[in-house]
């Protein structure tokens, strides 16, 4: 049942419904933190409790998946680990796991709120108590302070730029064009209030597609700026980053900082490669002749970074599966390289852990058959039964890198999670 009510203190209410949602066993949360998007659906989704669910790591998720969304015309959040890259194509992941995250979840919720300006959109049988309940509810005064984890790194400084240097062997090989990187930071015997953590760091780094995810012992803590793929009736929407630069204090070299951005022709390269690789795999879900760059070398400011991004879209052709358009660009070639197939091959050889749930895609399918996915990036991973707290990071590594460079580019990416989890940088991630 759908009821439709208003509050004259929107922020305040989010903060509410969060923390109600967080006392049920499985719940999520996202947040566009009032950035202005011409194809986001709301400002504030939660939802919590569970009717039903697709919970899986074996072959068949996306079958299973279309079934659960065929047979429930609802809201239906959830997340694509980046493994799934294995139903996909002929791949495999052995790089160890850690942190025993399933390949898929989604879930038929018993709540759903939507937030849009002062509309509050309450599906539930009970909207009524929901309401009463979410406007009696008593936040927190103060957060517990952050206990810190002991943060450790898979490669030291000088293996990581030792591994570019073999990446970079394939690329003059022909092997590859680029390939996305990434190295895990983790912390055992971690114990931290995963809600109080997501507060404090969408607090820190406020972004378009932050999320906070929880289930069961599982939780996911998101602060990503990047969307994979978005559905707003026979549209689709993708817009990768690529390109990343560190804000200044100063107005006039913040200013400086974009320009540099925007003219460096390593940045833009890498920007085109990955922009072809999303036209190319949109072709495969499009109507013939629509796919387009809607913008191209997109300059963003978030409050830690500057980022480029660009915006590609096409028709959807009639009679697609909303399970076969994603699985037809996924996992996201901003995350992966190009050729995409060879770069993720690459990708297990060279990196030291599983990926996971790290540059998958958290989201919702709503009854319409609209689709809203971000890219799992700047987003701390936590197991909570074992006490492991995981982050990755990558770059783009190209002939032209800067091994060097690429590793403090990782670290600018990390930066506002370090600083969440109260680490000196340079002291504990060197």
């Amino acid at each position: 049942m759908l009821k439709v009510f208003y509050t004259d203190d929107p922020d305040t209410l989010k903060l509410k419904g969060l923390h109600w949602a967080n006392s049920f066993t499985t719940a999520c949360y996202f947040d566009s933190n009032h950035y202005s998007d011409p194809y986001s659906a709301f400002d504030v989704f939660i939802a919590a409790g569970v009717k039903k669910d697709l919970n899986h790591s074996e072959k068949g998720s996306f079958d299973q998946l279309n079934d659960l969304l065929s047979q429930n015309q609802a809201f239906i959040p959830g997340y694509f680990s980046y493994d799934l890259k294995n139903e996909a194509e002929e791949l495999y992941s052995n790089n160890p796991d850690h942190l025993a995250f399933q390949d898929i979840h989604f879930f038929l919720p018993q709540h759903t709120i939507l937030i849009k300006g002062n509309e509050v959109q309450i599906y539930s049988d009970l909207p009524e108590d929901i309401w009463i309940t979410l406007n009696e509810f008593v936040v927190p005064i103060s957060l517990e302070p952050v206990k810190k984890p002991h943060i450790q790194s898979r490669f030291s400084r000088d293996e990581y730029i030792s591994t570019v240097q073999e990446i970079q062997k394939h690329i003059q090989r022909g092997d590859i064009y680029e390939l996305n990187f990434c190295q895990e930071f983790y912390a055992e015997n971690s114990c931290i209030n995963p809600l109080d953590v997501f507060i404090q760091l969408n607090k820190l780094s406020p972004t378009p597609f932050a999320n906070y995810f929880k289930i069961k012992d599982h939780y996911i803590i998101s602060a990503t700026p990047e969307r994979f793929l978005s559905r707003r009736g026979n549209k689709l929407i993708s817009q990768p980053i690529k390109g990343t630069s560190s804000r200044k204090p100063d107005a006039i070299q913040d200013e400086e900082q974009k320009n540099l951005l925007l003219k460096d022709e390593k940045e833009r390269s890498e920007n085109v490669m990955i922009v072809d690789l999303v036209r190319n795999d949109l072709t495969k879900s499009a109507k013939a002749g629509t796919v387009k760059v809607e913008e191209l070398f997109g300059l963003y400011s978030f409050k830690q970074v500057h980022q480029m991004i660009s915006t590609v879209v096409c028709e959807v052709k009639e009679g697609l599966p909303n399970t076969s358009i994603i699985l037809n660009t996924f996992p996201m070639g901003s995350m992966t390289g190009a050729p995409k197939i060879s770069a993720m091959q690459l990708a297990e050889k060279y990196e030291r852990s599983k990926r996971g749930v790290y540059s998958g895609a958290v989201g919702y399918f709503a009854p319409n058959g609209d689709f809203d996915f971000n890219v799992v990036i700047r987003t701390i991973l936590y197991n909570a039964d074992s006490n492991y707290l995981s982050f990755h990071v990558g770059s783009a590594i190209t002939l032209d890198s800067d091994p060097e460079k690429e590793y403090d580019e990782c670290l600018l990416k990390g930066m506002a999670i370090t600083e969440v989890l109260s680490l000196n940088t340079q002291n504990k991630l060197i």
